[in-house]
């Protein structure tokens, strides 16, 4: 026990008087990809600082869900969060810009499209009272579940999982003519273990990490959307940095932010090829039943950009970068 104490008292006179500790909360486990990169940018940032921020985080939900940490933030409590697209909408209704329904097809249309959208983003951020140190794909989500999907006679019995706070993703398919069944994400395994649910709509490394990936035996190649993750600081912590130390915090989790990209593609890839080698089968819609998929995303994408509940401007933006032509 003394010697317990002796090295928690050296711990905190390593800190400089008046050092400010960030705290940020994240639903991803400890030891996962995003929580070490996370951290070698936390290490990053008190090198760069010499000590004068801590960023401390609270990974796995333990401070609760996104819902629980954004109010946590405004209170105080808690600095910042890696937290969904889906959640930070009702902050920032455009924060759901890169996972509108068939937005992007591939990476590559991704980045071209980041390049233009993510500053315009993080400017819309800052006005809100949120600082946007980071945004992360988390990859694109794909429709599996328990029997092929290629038909609209198929896709009419499923018992689809969406999660509660997607309002996107549940217009999406109800535009389709799917009724989706909503819930938090924790309750899915047993629901598909009890047959309340019976598909979903995930990333292939998703499903693995969430051990969903058993129940799994069919996948549709078609991208229903874009998933992303964005790491907010509120405006109120990120202002009492100095300068510099904000140049330090910002360089530091934009390189973790890129790195978590490359990553994650390559997670997903070989989720992929693992779930393949248990039995996956992967296969397509049939074209008409495609093209009205496509159709009822394009649907929702209008009505929300006529509604003002996307910014138009945004989204041109990205539909500009999207047609525009590849550079050599």
């Amino acid at each position: 026990m003394p010697r317990l104490l002796t090295l928690l008292l050296l711990a905190l006179l390593a800190l400089p008087a008046g050092a400010q500790t960030i705290k940020i909360a994240t639903l991803a486990p400890d030891g996962s990809a995003w929580m070490r990169e996370l951290r070698a940018a936390a290490a990053e940032v008190r090198q760069g600082t010499e000590g004068r921020v801590d960023v401390k985080f609270y990974p796995g939900g333990v401070m609760g869900n996104d819902a629980v940490v954004l109010r946590k933030m405004r209170l105080g409590q808690l600095q910042g969060g890696v937290l969904t697209a889906s959640e930070l909408s009702q902050v920032y209704p455009d924060a759901p810009l890169y996972s509108l329904p068939f937005l992007f097809d591939s990476w590559d249309e991704v980045a071209r499209a980041r390049a233009v959208a993510d500053p315009m983003l993080a400017k819309g951020f800052e006005e809100r009272g949120l600082r946007m140190l980071g945004v992360s794909g988390v990859g694109f989500a794909y429709l599996m579940g328990a029997k092929p999907l290629h038909s609209r006679a198929d896709i009419a019995g499923i018992k689809l999982w969406v999660p509660h706070n997607d309002t996107i993703a549940i217009r999406t398919f109800e535009a389709a003519g799917v009724s989706a069944i909503p819930l938090p994400i924790g309750d899915v395994f047993t629901s598909l273990q009890t047959g309340m649910v019976d598909t979903v709509a995930n990333t292939p490394s998703g499903a693995v990490a969430l051990q969903w990936h058993g129940r799994m035996r069919h996948m549709v190649d078609l991208p229903l959307t874009f998933v992303v993750g964005y790491l907010v600081l509120d405006e109120k912590a990120w202002k009492k940095l100095s300068a510099a130390d904000q140049a330090v915090l910002a360089r530091a989790f934009d390189a973790a932010a890129r790195r978590m990209d490359a990553n994650v593609q390559r997670d997903n890839e070989a989720a992929l090829e693992a779930m393949k080698k248990q039995g996956l089968s992967v296969g397509s819609l049939e074209p008409e039943e495609a093209a009205r998929w496509r159709a009822a995303g394009e649907q929702v994408i209008s009505r929300m950009a006529a509604s003002g509940e996307i910014s138009p401007a945004l989204l041109a933006a990205v539909r500009e970068a999207l047609a525009a032509p590849k550079a050599d």
